[in-house]
């Protein structure tokens, strides 16, 4: 079967939804609008945005989602209660390609613990859902939640029943991670063999990654008759997270020879996507992962370098061009051109304003003095710490740190918000970090709890730059900052500061929506 008569495999994303719920990958409306765009750039045919009954962030996100971004079909989460269903139209409505997407769980363990409903209940629910759905749009997803674990004479009447009230896409979930590949097949070819009215809605599936076998299965179902796979960047999702989108849309693009299928996916859009979700996420991918880890095109043994000098295809089944790698990560230097900065960002995949541009160019502009060679990851780096500085907060003026071994540091750091000038000197911590760390709580008054602090290189070489993020808690909520510097002291402190900025804000937020009397 040729490319041109490769059947098409929708690709169905829910980074902002099931991929949001990873701890600590929670995301502001700005950066989830930046994800949405990134997968509408990526060829993503349905994103799905969010929950809006869950929040009122989830409502915001999923409406300007739905108002601004275009190219894919917009998606809002509801459950099969008609408050969730009113609530994501609501979210919709202004939309010009949405779909509502309904559940309920079916399995018989969640049907006695969670739902305590009969059989007879969960099919009347279902349909009661869909049809209030359909009220709304054409375009309706249910998906029967726990699947896998239902027994399959049920799940092919829900199945049934959930089209002939108007589903246009039934979604079958393997919510636990519980199926293996012949166990997922036999479901998916049952409900193609047994559910008479089946042609008239798409099949999806969205797998969960707890046995390691969320791509597997969900090839497995495109195999047996699936139309549309549900999966995020970089696997992202609760637990051990969701179908990887990239190894999935490869595995069909290599292997379609086999699958005959395809998805419209623009593959070399693959590494920005997954490098911008990442950064936004603070969740670190892998050197390994397959298709997007660093070391996805490495070949270290001399047999496979002898190989690769005498024929690329003898150790290598996908070039590193067509998910994105560049041959050379050297693109500038301190004598590039603002130009030449905004085409490599593009590249890079992200979408910067004219004001945006200017202050990142100062900011390459200062790095280039520093280093003779700028690489890829460091201009990604830079636009980053750009992105999560946030105005009228707290910013850092000096620092200045004495420490020697096997004495308690002294440092004294010195911030700003908007007149204010404020210092404080400590002489106490475990090492010069968590002396800054404690300077920073005192003048700015919020004493937080570090869960984890991480420091990468985001290039290579001795004048790499220093990545820092840290995730704090407060108030039994996490937040995350991110730093960048050639000097990892400053971009630790930077990023401990920048989590504090977010929990002022949260702050602000909070008093604002409560309620006045």
């Amino acid at each position: 079967m040729s490319p041109d008569e490769s059947r098409q495999i929708t690709i169905f994303d829910t980074t902002l939804r099931d991929g949001e719920q990873s701890p600590g990958c929670s995301m502001n409306l700005d950066e989830k609008l930046e994800v949405a765009q990134a997968l509408a750039d990526l060829g993503v045919n349905v994103i799905e945005a969010g929950f809006p009954i869950t929040s009122p962030g989830d409502f915001e996100a999923v409406r300007e989602i739905s108002r601004t971004v275009s190219g894919a079909t917009i998606c809002g989460l509801a459950r099969c209660h008609e408050r969730d269903i009113d609530r994501a139209w609501e979210a919709l409505r202004d939309g010009n390609d949405v779909r509502i997407h309904v559940f309920l769980a079916t399995s018989a363990i969640h049907r006695e613990f969670k739902l305590k409903m009969d059989k007879e209940e969960i099919i009347r629910r279902a349909v009661e859902g869909v049809t209030r759905a359909k009220a709304y749009c054409d375009n309706i997803e249910f998906s029967p939640e726990d699947a896998a674990r239902t027994e399959i004479d049920f799940l092919c009447q829900v199945v049934e029943s959930a089209i002939s009230a108007g589903a246009t896409t039934v979604n079958i979930p393997d919510t636990v991670g519980y199926a293996t590949p012949a166990h997922f097949a036999n479901v998916i070819s049952s409900l193609v063999n047994r559910v008479p009215n089946i042609d008239q809605a798409v099949i999806s599936v969205h797998c969960h990654n707890d046995l390691g076998l969320a791509v597997a299965n969900s090839l497995a179902a495109v195999e047996n008759g699936a139309g549309q796979i549900e999966c995020t960047i970089n696997g992202l999702g609760e637990r051990a997270g969701n179908c990887s989108l990239e190894e999935v849309v490869m595995a069909l693009r290599t292997r379609g020879d086999y699958y005959g299928a395809d998805t419209r996916i623009n593959t070399p859009r693959l590494v920005p996507t997954s490098r911008l979700v990442s950064n936004i996420t603070g969740m670190v991918v892998q050197r390994n992962k397959a298709i997007v880890g660093r070391n996805a095109f490495a070949h270290e043994a001399g047999i496979h370098q002898d190989g690769m000098l005498k024929e690329r295809t003898t150790y290598e089944i996908m070039r590193p061009e067509d998910v994105g790698f560049t041959h050379t990560d050297l693109v500038l230097g301190k004598h590039s051109g603002r130009a030449a900065l905004a085409d490599r960002a593009k590249a890079l995949g992200y979408h910067l304003s004219e004001d945006q541009l200017v202050v990142v160019f100062e900011d390459f502009k200062a790095l280039a003095d520093k280093k003779k060679e700028v690489y890829d990851g460091d201009i990604a780096a830079l636009i980053e710490q750009r992105k999560s500085q946030i105005v009228d907060q707290w910013q850092l003026i000096s620092y200045q740190v004495q420490a020697t071994s096997g004495q308690a540091p002294s440092v004294t750091v010195t911030l700003q918000r908007g007149d204010k000038e404020a210092s404080k000197k400590i002489d106490a911590g475990d090492g010069p970090l968590d002396a800054l760390f404690r300077a920073i709580e005192e003048i700015t008054a919020r004493s937080v709890v570090v869960r984890d602090f991480r420091v990468q290189s985001a290039t290579r070489g001795k004048d790499a730059q220093g990545e820092s993020i840290v995730e704090v808690e407060y108030n039994g909520k996490t937040y995350r900052g991110r730093g960048v510097s050639t000097d990892t002291v400053e971009a630790g402190t930077r990023a401990f500061l920048n989590a504090i900025n977010h929990i002022e804000i949260g702050a602000a937020e909070q008093s604002q929506q409560e309620p006045t009397v």
